[in-house]
């Protein structure tokens, strides 16, 4: 085999193939880099621009919840971890957008365009702070408390690690009153200074919560006697939302009185009626709890009938379902919301 040396032109020739062979593979990985898909279903929230050239990398919505908008520094909790020392719950639809800025950005550029658009569309400041001493009295944890491993977003990879060491702190807290219900959102920018993850390192990241506050769905929870019979006559069950528990607690609340007397009033029409009560929940939760939990909540509708409502135990049994027949999916709130019921089932 010759030497490239020794052949006239090939030298410049290969190296020439090579200069080339790069060049192609420079376009090839830029064109690539751009063309990194934003999260799937994501979208940004109507009302706040996102900072340009940043990317939609974690996204999720729900139709109702609640959410802890912290409105002051951190303070040190029962268990020696970071905890809200002052703050505000907000329920209603919640919006959660993480952004990773373009490369080179500082959180103070970022922040500081936000907190622009935020007061050209007539957002109130609530809190603001900049820096670990400013906005922690210890640490930089705020992101852990907006951000905890166990909620993070889990629909895109770099959405896990966006605030793996987070620096330069930057937070606020904003309001917007609307006729149509106020709008709270929560801001937090911070730079990636970790060296496991490329994609993130030194890149800030926007981590945007948006509450809009409104009364929440109350389409399912009315129901009457005259329905229900209906329901089990076509069907042999009926499935009721007008039965409230607080969460993880199988106690019913006040307001499910209404709901209980036509569930009594429905039993008392037909004397014969024997039914089951059974309690659904959602998915949140292990198999075991959720079995348990659904089973206290069926009996606690027993015993409320049968002591308040004069109706006889025979009558009744309590059966806790569980999380394993959904009507709607768990994927989301409004989903969630669906599964956690108590259906009668003429036996």
């Amino acid at each position: 085999m010759f030497p490239v040396e020794n052949v006239p032109g090939l030298r410049s020739a290969t190296r020439l193939c090579l200069a080339g062979l790069i060049a192609l593979c420079a376009v090839v990985l830029s064109a690539g880099a751009r063309a990194q898909p934003e999260v799937p279903g994501g979208r940004d929230f109507p009302l706040i621009k996102r900072y340009e050239g940043s990317r939609l990398v974690g996204y999720e919505t729900k139709a109702f919840t609640s959410f802890k908008l912290l409105l002051g520094k951190l303070k040190l909790g029962d268990n020696g971890q970071a905890a809200v020392d002052a703050g505000r719950t907000i329920e209603g639809k919640h919006t959660r957008l993480l952004y990773l800025a373009p490369p080179q950005r500082s959180s103070l550029e970022v922040f500081r365009n936000y907190e622009a658009d935020l007061a050209a569309k007539g957002f109130t400041v609530l809190f603001k702070c900049s820096g670990e001493d400013e906005c922690e009295s210890f640490g930089t944890e705020i992101y852990r408390v907006l951000y905890p491993p166990t909620g993070a977003l889990q629909n895109n990879e770099l959405s896990k690690v966006a605030f793996n060491v987070p620096a330069e702190p930057r937070y606020l807290a904003a309001t917007l009153a609307r006729p149509e219900g106020d709008v709270f959102v929560s801001l937090y920018v911070a730079v990636e200074r970790g060296d496991a993850f490329p994609q993130t390192k030194d890149r800030a990241a926007v981590l945007l919560d948006v509450v809009e506050t409104r009364p929440m769905d109350s389409k399912m929870v009315t129901v009457d006697a005259t329905a229900m019979a209906k329901d089990i006559a076509a069907t042999g069950k009926v499935a009721l939302y007008g039965l409230y528990f607080d969460t993880d607690k199988a106690e019913l609340k006040a307001e499910s009185a209404p709901s209980l007397a036509e569930i009594a009033k429905l039993l008392k029409g037909q004397p014969g009626l024997k039914v089951f009560i059974v309690g659904h929940t959602d998915n949140v939760g292990g198999y075991d709890y959720n079995m348990g939990l659904s089973q206290r909540r069926a009996k606690s509708v027993v015993d409320r009938l049968v002591q308040q409502h004069g109706i006889v135990a025979d009558r009744l049994k309590p059966v806790g379902a569980g999380l394993i027949a959904p009507v709607a999916s768990n994927d989301d709130e409004s989903g969630r919301a669906k599964n956690r019921r108590v259906e009668i089932v003429k036996e």
